[in-house]
């Protein structure tokens, strides 16, 4: 079986690694993957959808699995599909259930999935009469892609207006804050779990738990992700009511509305004291909590993947490793703000990746032999141990091998999971 991979960070490469561990798969390729991806992946430049078609008849490419937000967002299922190419991704359509944060609540609300209350805006003015009327603290959503970074919450009335001119008025996010949510906040302990979906079944996965913000004990603001660990087992209690209250609803919604929707769902949670909330949802794998639930499963990927495309779902059965995985995101220091570029990565003499200790790359290029920086987060390395704690050690352990200038990574990842997970 030959696979093709869209995209070019850390998911791309844990999820091509994945596929390799496939006794189905012959061949991976990533497109425009990065330089800190190495053999038996091959890396290859398509420039646009017409290049993909191509590539794919050329060299016999069984499915192509889409890794980010900005094709799906850009319609490119839809188009490969239209070549009678299979493809792991929602449709242009289904996947404004997080291209649009205004198109998701509705939806929400549509097909009563638990929810935050909210209001919807396009223009400054409104959006600022209205917070003056709020509690706080409130939280203010730019509707389009924002990079993980176009969500706010504000403690105060001033800080609010200050958020709401930021987005709507700076446009800091362009035009995904032409419309802005204003949502109340919720109360509770965050988690993540992801689902798979084939247009009628669906089959969740472990759950984990995201480190959004760059500092230490969730301090300062929001990034891409510099964490993540898994499983969070205190959330199995609630996995059935999740698939039912949140998956279910979802899947079936789309159904009604005549867009199925095959591919990968990602679902960020509340967990409150009245049960699970829907924060967000995504149209496909997080990042970096696909580096910690992939390494964990035992189940074919490639034979899911199958599934996915001949709605066999129902057929499948997960199964997880009984392990502990700590990812822990090494940043370019300034980020999530300006940050400086081709910095070279080093790595100690006695640095060694092996099938507990792995290490997925994201903003690398190569100069001459050298690998350097060239983006915000710059590689995640990934620990798998029998314990939460011997996974954290693991990490860290091996984070100090690593070094570029000014490189930056929190010092926490995965220890709230060592105390009450229900206090996160």
């Amino acid at each position: 079986m030959n696979i093709l991979v869209i995209g070019s960070g850390g998911r791309e490469h844990a999820i091509a690694r994945q596929f390799l561990k496939s006794r189905l798969c012959t061949n991976v390729f990533v497109s425009p993957g990065n330089a800190g991806m190495k053999d038996p992946i091959s890396i290859i430049e398509l420039k646009n959808v017409g290049d993909i078609i191509d590539f794919v008849k050329k060299e016999n490419i069984n499915f192509v699995f889409i890794g980010p937000e900005q094709p799906l967002a850009e319609g490119i299922t839809d188009k490969l599909s239209a070549e009678n190419i299979d493809v792991i991704g929602p449709t242009q359509y289904a996947a404004q259930i997080e291209t649009s944060k205004v198109f998701a609540k509705n939806f929400m609300e549509k097909f009563a999935i638990p929810t935050a209350k909210y209001r919807v805006f396009n223009d400054y003015e409104s959006a600022v009469m209205y917070l003056s009327t709020c509690s706080f603290p409130q939280v203010i959503k730019a509707d389009g892609l924002a990079g993980g970074k176009g969500v706010v919450i504000v403690s105060d009335y001033k800080e609010a207006k200050s958020a709401v001119s930021t987005i709507m008025s700076e446009k800091k996010f362009g035009n995904a804050g032409a419309n802005i949510v204003i949502e109340e906040f919720l109360q509770g302990w965050e988690t993540s779990v992801f689902a798979f979906c084939d247009g009628k079944n669906f089959v969740s996965t472990i759950f984990s738990q995201d480190h959004k913000a760059v500092y230490d004990g969730d301090n300062g603001p929001n990034t891409g992700g510099m964490g993540a660990y898994a499983p969070v087992s205190v959330n199995d209690d609630f996995k059935h009511k999740i698939d039912e209250s949140i998956f279910r609803p979802i899947i079936d919604g789309f159904i009604k509305e005549g867009h199925p929707y095959k591919g990968i769902l990602f679902a960020g949670l509340m967990i409150t004291p009245q049960g699970p909330y829907v924060l967000e949802y995504n149209a496909r794998f997080g990042d970096p909590e696909t580096e910690v639930v992939l390494p964990l499963l035992k189940t074919d990927f490639s034979e899911i993947c199958q599934a996915i495309i001949n709605q066999k779902l129902d057929t499948i059965k997960l199964e997880w490793e009984n392990k502990a995985c700590v990812t822990v995101v090494a940043a370019s220091g300034g980020y999530p703000g300006s940050f400086e570029k081709d910095k070279p990565i080093t790595f100690t003499p006695d640095f060694r990746e092996n099938d507990n200790l792995l290490l997925f790359t994201a903003g690398v290029k190569k100069t001459g032999r050298n690998l350097v920086t060239s983006g915000g987060r710059v590689l995640m390395l990934t620990a798998k141990a029998d314990t939460l704690q011997s996974a954290i050690n693991l990490a860290y352990d091996n984070m100090n091998k690593i070094n570029f200038e000014r490189i930056y990574y929190r010092t926490d990842i995965g220890k709230k999971g060592l105390f009450s997970e229900r206090k996160d």
